[in-house]
């Protein structure tokens, strides 16, 4: 079963935009959930099961979808840890370029759900560190909805369009 699990999750990785639905989507909460992740250097396991958790509310109990969020996550949280070419400071880059690309993505923004893991930090110091990454997406969600509503609502019409 793991072996299954294994492959699976290798050829979601190198095929992620043939294989996902709204990929683009599940990367962008992977990459806010691996921001708060890896502000606390002490990341633990249990992280991971939260953010589990909270893709099964996103995608409304749909496991798979819930696994691939974590999973991504976790591989994005790995890269920065790795320090591979990517750091907290090019993801926060990435966050505010993807929202100017597509700003519906503004509305996936959860902060009372990307609040959860804040509760994993034991240091006074971390867990400001990940207020403030909170309230900085709270303010680029807000200033994004407000700036770019006309261009979301038109981007969410075309979209029904085609669903």
């Amino acid at each position: 079963m793991r072996l299954i699990f294994r492959l699976k999750h290798y050829l979601f990785n190198a095929f992620r935009e043939v294989f996902v639905h709204h990929h683009g989507s599940l990367e962008f909460r992977a990459k806010m959930l691996a921001l708060v992740i890896t502000a606390n250097e002490n990341s633990k396991v249990e992280d991971y099961i939260i953010v589990k958790n909270i893709g099964m509310d996103i995608y409304k109990n749909d496991e798979e979808r819930a696994n691939l969020l974590m999973l991504t996550t976790k591989e994005l949280a790995n890269k920065i840890k790795e320090e591979s070419g990517l750091d907290i400071d090019t993801l926060v880059s990435n966050i505010q370029k993807e929202l100017k690309i597509v700003p519906r993505y503004a509305k996936k923004i959860d902060t009372a759900s990307l609040r959860q893991l804040i509760n994993s930090a034991n240091d006074r110091d971390t867990v400001a560190y990940q207020e403030n990454i909170l309230e900085f997406l709270q303010n680029i969600k807000d200033e994004t909805l407000h700036t770019k509503q006309s261009q979301i609502d038109e981007d969410e019409k075309k979209l029904k369009i085609k669903s």
